[in-house]
């Protein structure tokens, strides 16, 4: 991975890119039938998130076709059922019909249940609105957690509410979280609570003499409130490389959950 500063009309800031999507920004004078194609085909690449998310950055021409609905699983809770294509009334349906390496983009406003939804595949799940605040996933009482990892994933720009569990339980793969809100209801019970659980071993794995960087956490421009602690652990990883930044309203941390 590496940091590209890409100058255009569209005036966004660093961010990071694969080899894949570097070769992409060369390209961007090829015609717009081309990129669409290029990036549609990002959905199979096993590249590491550096996707159409990334490449939706390049400029506004890039963001455009990037961010065409035929490229991006939606979920729309006003959907009553799922005759347009791509389009879902929940969460859990939109990981059910996705393919290994899709993006799911959660439409703001409201409140979407989320409630034990194991995710399997690698996936992007990514709120709709400007601000994390403006897509909430609820996550019932009585449910382990919002969301369950088993694999690797991305979750970026979301607000995510538990009550008497976890919002995020990390189970296997490499799980990043990119600017949302993680919080635990206040309750008496609030020790029974906490933002991020991993359950993960750690180990790395060598399958097929493919190298595997193994199991962790990272988390990145998240604000966290309430539950006994932000992170638990009962597997081999443990929290390192914390940073804070204390906002007027807000505290931002970055941390990795990683192999001691």
């Amino acid at each position: 991975m590496m940091v590209v500063s890409c100058t255009s009309s569209a005036s966004y800031p660093l961010f990071q890119m694969s080899s894949f999507s570097i070769l992409l920004l060369h390209l961007r004078d090829v015609v717009a039938p081309c990129i669409y194609d290029i990036i549609q085909s990002l959905s199979w690449i096993a590249i590491e998130f550096a996707d159409r998310y990334n490449t939706a950055l390049v400029c506004h021409r890039w963001h455009y076709l990037a961010c065409h609905p035929r490229l991006w699983l939606r979920v729309d809770r006003s959907v009553k059922d799922s005759s347009e294509p791509g389009v879902f009334p929940s969460i859990e349906m939109a990981v059910s019909a996705a393919r290994p390496g899709d993006t799911i983009l959660i439409a703001a406003g409201g409140s979407h249940l989320a409630s034990n939804i194991q995710i399997k595949k690698p996936l992007c799940l990514i709120g709709g609105g400007e601000l994390p605040d403006d897509t909430t996933l609820l996550c019932s009482r009585g449910s382990d957690s919002a969301l369950e990892f088993l694999s690797t994933c991305k979750v970026a720009n979301l607000t995510v509410k538990a009550e008497l569990g976890c919002c995020l339980l990390h189970r296997s793969g490499r799980l990043t979280i990119d600017g949302c809100i993680l919080q635990c209801e206040s309750n008496p019970l609030d020790y029974l609570s906490c933002p991020i659980v991993s359950t993960a071993a750690g180990p790395e794995i060598l399958t097929s003499s493919v190298k595997s960087h193994g199991d962790s956490v990272s988390v990145s421009r998240t604000r966290i409130e309430g539950g006994a602690k932000a992170v638990v652990t009962s597997g081999s990883l443990a929290l390192q490389r914390v940073r804070v930044i204390y906002a007027r309203t807000s505290i931002f941390f970055w941390f990795d959950v990683d192999r001691r």
